[in-house]
């Protein structure tokens, strides 16, 4: 429509202006160097528009190799873009081989081959090829040097996925000597020595963390058998478990797991009042099962105290197991054996635990019943082996019901065990 109604105009304006120059078509003279041109107004017009149209001629051929060039690249970027998409719709299908074919076909005129190099990397390891993932790893280095911390950190991360633990310490090493502490380098190598059981490294390792990603390679449960590991020695004083404590990440410190052994070895340290405490406010925080059974496990100054905590919060967590466990446990700190039998069958009832059984058996044994105590012990282990139909079992625990005992069943039951 308005490319019409511009040559609409176009004609009028071209009548128009012949319409006078019909008339007079007018004169030009142009003297330049001793040179004299005449030509008429018509003359001189077409003469500028020739010149101007040529001189967008000469331009356009000039720049003409330099578009072709840019066009050619832009496909080429554009080829390379969609057979990366379709390399990587490949790998999240688990077609790995045509996905690693795609990747490595789309490093031509890509704009970020590095990218392309560490997903065939990848791709290659998963069809179990270490030696091509080796070589997609390699030139990348190759092509792109300045990317080397990026292409040692995959490799290591794919040497670790693939238990080559060795060869990671190897790699992480190379990244260690050009960029010492490294997030994720030392991340990396906290999950390669915990592999091989080096508790040693992984301990001096740990206050080095920065921000570290507690759900990739199982860090967290790395920090807590190294922990362990760590209160585990014989020599340990209070001291040094502060000052190491005080030395870990922020984010390890708030684990519960990490604070439950803690708190288990300021107890046996002599400081029972202490991780009481301390327990009390991470369960204010987190309702966590480890929490649970260490505040079960502690020996504080006043352990009736304890229990009737831990029957305080029997009133919001009546179905908890872990719960019902501990408070069994602290009952048979004071010596409440009845009341420490129906917190167990209870917790046994709702999920039995081969912790659980194993207190019941020592219970038991407590109360001089051996036969039971010994089918409980079977019990729990049938847990373990999974073997329940093979072993004989006890009559299913709760059958008295979710109560506590009484104050009477409590002494009926001391004076078995006197007995």
């Amino acid at each position: 429509m308005r490319a019409g109604f511009w040559a609409l105009a176009a004609l009028l304006l071209g009548a128009f202006l012949a319409h006078f120059l019909l008339q007079d078509r007018g004169y030009v003279l142009i003297t330049f160097m001793g040179y004299n041109i005449e030509m008429s107004v018509p003359a001189l017009f077409l003469l500028l528009c020739g010149a101007y149209f040529g001189l967008r001629l000469i331009v356009f051929l000039w720049r003409a190799p330099r578009r072709v060039g840019e066009a050619v690249a832009d496909v080429r970027t554009r080829r390379a873009g969609t057979k990366l998409t379709r390399g990587l719709i490949h790998l999240a299908e688990g077609d790995w081989s045509k996905g690693e074919r795609l990747l490595t076909q789309g490093l031509r005129g890509t704009e970020a081959p590095l990218i392309n190099y560490l997903l065939a990397a990848r791709a290659a390891q998963l069809q179990g090829s270490n030696e091509r993932r080796d070589d997609w790893l390699r030139l990348a280095y190759e092509e792109l040097p300045e990317a080397e911390a990026a292409i040692l950190l995959t490799q290591a991360e794919l040497q670790l996925e693939h238990n080559e633990h060795e060869r990671a310490l190897a790699t992480l090493s190379r990244i260690e000597a050009d960029h010492p502490g490294h997030p994720l380098a030392v991340e990396l190598l906290v999950r390669a020595h915990g592999a091989l059981g080096d508790w040693k490294s992984v301990l001096a390792l740990l206050p080095k963390l920065k921000d570290p990603r507690l759900d990739a390679g199982g860090v967290a449960e790395l920090a807590a058998t190294a922990l362990r590991h760590f209160v585990a020695r014989a020599n340990l004083s209070d001291t040094e478990l502060e000052e190491y404590w005080a030395r870990l990440p922020v984010r390890l410190r708030k684990l519960p797991a990490l604070i439950a052994i803690r708190a288990q070895s300021r107890s046996a340290l002599g400081r029972g009042d202490a991780a009481e405490k301390e327990l009390r406010q991470a369960l204010k925080q987190h309702w966590h099962e480890e929490l649970i059974l260490a505040y079960g496990k502690i020996k504080s100054p006043d352990p009736a105290r304890q229990l009737r905590r831990a029957e305080q919060w029997l009133k919001g967590h009546a179905e908890d197991a872990v719960l019902l466990l501990t408070t069994a446990r602290l009952c048979m700190a004071v010596e409440l054996w009845g009341k420490a039998r129906s917190y167990l069958e209870s917790s046994l009832a709702l999920a039995p635990r081969t912790d659980a059984y194993a207190l019941y058996g020592q219970l038991l044994k407590e109360l001089g019943e051996e036969d039971s105590a010994a089918i409980a012990f079977r019990s729990g282990l049938a847990l373990v082996t999974s073997a329940v139909s093979e072993l004989p079992a006890l009559d299913k625990p709760g059958a008295r019901g979710n109560r506590p005992a009484t104050p009477t069943e409590d002494e009926n039951a001391a004076s078995r065990a006197t007995r």
